[in-house]
């Protein structure tokens, strides 16, 4: 069991670095063809890909075990549909936010904020964390104000779509946590992706495409150049295909606020990665908020001792 806990801790750190490089990937992508566009294609090519990927491991025996009766297919497809429903609302959200002029550093620690969120919400559920994990949740905070926060934290009314965006990830979370261990990580991932893209087409084709009004064929100019087909392409297979199956199949055996911690590390890879590939230059301040976003990880991860009980006679 501890093998399995650091496999799936190892592989929430993974997804978090997907996600952190494909920040530039999302702002990209949105501003060419527009956000709600952005988010039903990415969404849609994420479940197609791993369409493949589950025939491949069926074939090799490595899924499919929770799924063999009726009853855990509906828990599949419930669990499927209310992850996909949440993650859709949560993304659009998101990107509504920051259309209407969230700033990326305001918007990236706002939505952060799930790690508060997230044990709060848990209590509810009878799910506790160590003071370990509290002291971890205010180090994070602390971190991702440091590294994410430049401006004034005076809240606008596309900050509060954010904030609610947060509100709808804790939520998410505490979701994938609940459905895990009852169902297959890899299909249930595969139906929320569908779920949410066939959401998202809905507003699309209301705002963005607008097909009665003749704007049809200039929204569809727009996927000509690879700003939007290389971003989109990344947030399709590896944001979303790989991550976010990474993040339900990680969650499992991983208390919901331990794995909040671990994916808030998302943050310090979106700033390394434009250091690294955009040459971008990290300031102290940026420098001591990554430094706080790690102490409140290890610290999370170190082992507890178990307590000795005297045996009963």
């Amino acid at each position: 069991m501890k093998n399995k806990t650091t496999r799936n801790s190892f592989l929430l750190v993974l997804t978090a670095l997907i996600w952190g490089i494909a920040f530039v990937a999302q702002s990209e992508g949105g501003d060419a063809i527009g956000p709600y566009s952005f988010n039903c294609i990415r969404f849609l090519i994420g479940g197609f890909v791993l369409i493949p990927v589950i025939k491949l491991l069926d074939r090799l025996g490595y899924t499919g075990k929770k799924s063999a009766t009726p009853e855990s297919q509906k828990t599949l497809l419930k669990g499927g549909v209310i992850c996909g429903i949440i993650l859709c609302i949560a993304s659009n959200l998101q990107q509504a936010g920051i259309y209407m002029g969230c700033p990326a550093g305001k918007a990236g620690f706002l939505t952060a904020c799930y790690i508060i969120l997230v044990p709060i919400l848990g209590l509810f559920l009878k799910k506790k964390c160590s003071i370990r994990v509290w002291i971890g949740i205010i180090l994070t905070v602390i971190g991702l104000y440091l590294l994410c926060l430049n401006e004034t934290l005076i809240l606008q009314p596309q900050d509060i779509l954010v904030l609610i965006c947060a509100l709808c990830f804790a939520f998410h979370i505490l979701a994938v946590d609940h459905f895990t261990p009852l169902v297959e990580g890899i299909r249930m991932s595969c139906i929320q992706f569908f779920v949410a893209g066939c959401i998202t087409a809905v507003p699309m084709l209301l705002f963005e495409m607008k097909p009665f009004s003749g704007n049809f064929f200039i929204w569809g100019r727009a996927f000509q150049t690879s700003d939007a087909w290389i971003p989109l392409l990344y947030a399709g297979i590896l944001s979303c295909g790989v991550a976010y199956t990474l993040q339900i199949i990680g969650q499992e055996d991983v208390n919901p606020a331990v794995a909040s911690l671990l994916m808030s590390l998302e943050s310090v890879f979106s700033v390394l990665a434009g250091f690294l590939l955009l040459h971008q230059k990290l300031s102290m301040r940026e420098l001591s908020g990554c430094a706080f976003i790690f102490a409140a990880v290890i610290l999370a991860q170190l082992p507890v001792k178990e307590k000795l009980h005297p045996k009963k006679e």
